[in-house]
């Protein structure tokens, strides 16, 4: 039931994927084997071991994944569920990139997100697509044992840069404060 090697098609998963992605439950085995006979079920996975997922707003997702694909390396795997778009990420990512977009003062410019990591589960698409185009799917695919899952450095790149692109040109995103329009200004550059 699972897509071959040689065919191409991004929205499928293929056997190599689905061991990937079964390698995070508690047993891979009795996972791969339920997608055998039932590969159009959702499933719940935990995450923190082989992969984090970040939870973004679908539009502002599209915006990350633009940027990534266009401007960046790429995306790992990436699903929609409930008008939401997930993207794995190298675990550990869920815990930094919270701290890294506050830090850099972009927390405020960035939609709502949830990130799950250790301790987290999430439902993750059917590894074959149903007859419901609504329902959770695949966007990016697992289609290997090893997929590249961009970290939280990568993340909050992409996320500025949606962040940027979604703001209107008259709105000036920055990480200073902006300068107090009434403030009287000191020339000391001539002080002994």
């Amino acid at each position: 039931m699972l897509r071959g090697e040689g065919r191409h098609h991004v929205a499928q998963v293929t056997a190599p994927g689905a061991r990937w992605l079964a390698s995070a439950g508690v047993y891979p085995r009795s996972m791969l084997a339920h997608w055998e006979t039932c590969p159009s079920a959702p499933v719940v996975l935990p995450c923190g071991s082989v992969f984090d997922v970040v939870n973004v707003p679908a539009i502002f997702g599209r915006r990350m994944l633009d940027r990534l694909w266009e401007e960046g390396p790429g995306s790992g795997p990436v699903a929609m569920y409930r008008g939401r778009m997930m993207l794995f990420t190298a675990p550990g990512s869920a815990r930094r990139l919270p701290s890294l977009l506050d830090w850099e003062e972009w927390g405020d410019a960035v939609p709502p997100m949830l990130c799950h990591g250790i301790g987290d589960a999430v439902t993750i698409p059917p590894l074959a697509q149903g007859d419901a185009p609504s329902g959770p799917r695949w966007l990016v695919a697992p289609d290997t044992r090893h997929p590249w899952l961009p970290g939280p450095e990568v993340l909050i790149w992409a996320c500025v840069r949606a962040a940027r692109s979604a703001a209107s040109p008259s709105v000036r995103i920055s990480i200073f404060p902006p300068a107090d329009q009434d403030a009287k200004v000191y020339d000391v550059s001539r002080r002994r």
